[in-house]
């Protein structure tokens, strides 16, 4: 077995060096940290050694004889009888006798083997032979795994040590103002990715300087925050659109909003209005939305699969919008949101509302929108607002799944408890201000 040491600043800087010295049969035997140079012990660098192998016998690994045969050494006159002329050939017999001098000559040179072995047990003698060093080389390997996995991970925590050091730093030299509004958005629920962006945003600002005062950058922070919760364009229900769909996870108000948007379209837009419900695994969820259109005096349909939506559909055709409203079901399970999504038309006239409260944990929020944007529902009625102070969802999926809010709850009347989502007036509760304007 060859055995070679390497001294390299990191482990994966002695890979390329010990396969093209050992080959790529080499392994690695240890590894360890060490220091080198400096003066009295101070100022010494930190070193990786590497204890590398290979067996001799391995593929690319020179192999030199143990006992070479003795070199002949030449006559005395030789050199001379070069330079003289070549005497003339030997006799047969004489040839014959000298070839048998030099082969008794090189068996003496090597010596012999105490054991016998014959050539049918010269492969299982290897074999045994090789086993001790190939069980020391997979030792050696997994050694050498969980050691280069303990380095990469120390660098990454070296990385992020940093990284915070660099960060506090920075936060050192920050305004007041700004460590306020990481506070107040932190209050909020608002993901600290989201958190880091708007500051980095507004340090970028042309109205920013370190001397900025506190109302200066709450300003610009106000209006970043609009740019990024805008949808840009109306989220509501759009004129001429002639079905909604209202999708969400069970316990969030879905069939109390479809009565509060069919009630603003009846009372308000003067707009015929027709009820479509699939919700027939929850108890009493028919007779819920059959009370609401009783009171509306609108038509309602039931059905129980994809197949009787061409039947109700027909029913309401003299409808000038319908409002169809899906079973709650547990959304982390791929298979609900597809039976969902099979109730869900695709046409110009036809829009999809997901529906999701406040009080919900931002990361059950996401699990769910993430499954229904994957669909291509873009836009969101977000419920239950009166009862909770934290509104920083509402940000977190705008930026994580760019979802539209199109309708904002604040109670359980019908049809007074539901407004249009402003973004403006969202953004001064999310800073601290009432937004009442």
């Amino acid at each position: 077995m060859r055995v070679k040491r390497y001294v390299v600043d990191e482990v994966p800087e002695a890979l390329p060096i010990i396969r093209s010295e050992l080959g790529k049969d080499a392994v690695i035997l240890n590894t360890k940290e060490i220091y080198v140079g400096g003066f009295l012990g101070l100022f010494r660098k930190k070193k990786m050694e590497v204890i590398a192998a290979v067996e001799t016998n391995a593929p690319g690994v020179r192999n030199v004889p143990q006992n070479p045969l003795p070199v002949l050494a030449k006559p005395p006159g030789a050199a001379a009888a070069v330079a003289e002329a070549a005497p003339p050939p030997p006799l047969p017999q004489a040839a014959g006798m000298q070839r048998q001098q030099v082969a008794r000559s090189a068996a003496a040179a090597v010596p012999a083997d105490p054991e016998e072995v014959s050539p049918a047990d010269q492969p299982s003698r290897d074999h045994a032979q090789a086993a001790p060093v190939r069980e020391s080389a997979a030792r050696s390997s997994a050694r050498f795994t969980v050691d280069q996995d303990a380095v990469l991970e120390e660098i990454r925590q070296m990385k992020a040590m940093m990284a915070k050091l660099a960060r506090s730093s920075e936060l050192d030299a920050e305004p007041a103002a700004l460590g306020k509004l990481r506070q107040r958005l932190a209050e909020q629920d608002v993901e600290q990715e989201w958190i880091e962006l708007l500051v980095d945003k507004i340090k970028a600002h042309p109205g920013y300087n370190p001397e900025t005062g506190e109302e200066a950058i709450w300003e610009i922070a106000a209006e970043l925050l609009r740019e990024w919760v805008n949808p840009g364009e109306p989220a509501g229900i759009r004129d001429g659109t002639r079905v909604v769909h209202v999708v969400g996870p069970t316990g969030v108000g879905k069939t109390t909003t479809i009565a509060k948007l069919a009630a603003e379209q009846v009372l308000r837009s003067k707009r015929k209005v027709g009820f479509i419900t699939s919700d027939t695994y929850r108890i009493a969820a028919v007779d819920q939305l059959r009370t609401y259109a009783n009171i509306l005096n609108v038509p309602m349909e039931v059905v129980f699969s994809p197949l009787e939506l061409a039947r109700a559909f027909k029913q309401l055709e003299d409808r000038d919008i319908i409002f169809m409203d899906t079973a709650g079901r547990n959304f982390r399970n791929d298979l609900y949101v597809s039976e969902v999504n099979s109730l869900i038309q695709r046409d110009e006239d036809c829009d999809t509302f997901l529906v999701l409260s406040l009080t919900g944990k931002t990361r059950d929020l996401e699990a769910v929108a993430s499954r229904f944007v994957a669909y291509g529902v873009t836009k969101v009625i977000y419920t239950k607002r009166d009862e909770t102070d934290a509104i920083g969802s509402v940000l977190n999926l705008a930026m994580q799944h760019h979802l539209k809010a199109a309708y904002v709850t604040t109670g359980q009347n019908v049809p007074d408890d539901i407004e249009p989502f402003r973004s403006d007036r969202y953004v001064a509760q999310l800073l601290g201000a009432q937004g009442d304007d």
